[in-house]
């Protein structure tokens, strides 16, 4: 019997000078209820997760690998032109820009394609070689299948982060690709509309 789990919401992902490349999921409805979570991989490819209950940590730190979990308060709120996310230590606020011309582009497709994964099996090879280390469809931890079916994207216009109130550098392209999955945000730094869709 096949179990599916649908996450809508929105990922944003960029790099920062400093090396550490940051992917944040504001997720408005999942099986667990709204939650924001933060995946980090910094210079020297540690890779960590920050989650808001031990409930979370534990399903999503089970579809992905990381090096370290931690659970920690996690608030996200609205500012002026964007998002701000505390998480633990962690600060990051997001100016969030225009659409991008792939993002034009997807406005075309009716949304129920778009997020449908026999529809995102199709069209991963393409989108593969469209935008270098994303992938719409692959193979996640014990057993599961994902699909990521992204209906619009906005770049990112700036980002300020700090760790231990130190920052992590200016906003950065997402390079190199980060390892949590079998694939990886857009190096251009960019927030996008998704439905994640997990079989198991």
């Amino acid at each position: 019997m096949v179990t599916e789990h649908r996450f809508s919401g929105r990922i944003a992902g960029f790099g920062t000078s400093s090396g550490t490349r940051i992917v944040v999921g504001i997720w408005a409805e999942s099986p667990l209820g709204p939650f924001t979570d933060v995946m980090l991989e910094d210079a020297s490819g540690h890779r960590t997760l920050l989650a808001p209950s031990d409930e979370i940590a534990e399903f999503v730190s089970s579809t992905y690998s990381f090096d370290e979990v931690r659970v920690v308060p996690i608030t996200t709120r609205r500012v002026d032109g964007g998002l701000a996310v505390s998480a633990g230590d962690l600060s990051v606020r997001i100016r969030v820009g225009g659409l991008s011309t792939l993002g034009r582009l997807l406005r075309v497709v009716p949304s129920l394609v778009a997020t449908h994964p026999a529809w995102l099996r199709v069209i991963d090879p393409v989108a593969s070689r469209l935008v270098a280390g994303v992938h719409t469809a692959g193979s996640a931890g014990n057993g599961r299948q994902e699909f990521y079916g992204v209906t619009l994207i906005r770049a990112l216009d700036d980002a300020v982060v700090t760790r231990g109130g130190e920052s992590l550098g200016a906003m950065a392209p997402l390079h190199p690709p980060v390892t949590f999955g079998f694939g990886s945000a857009p190096p251009a730094p960019s927030i996008v509309d998704v439905v994640t869709t997990i079989r198991e």
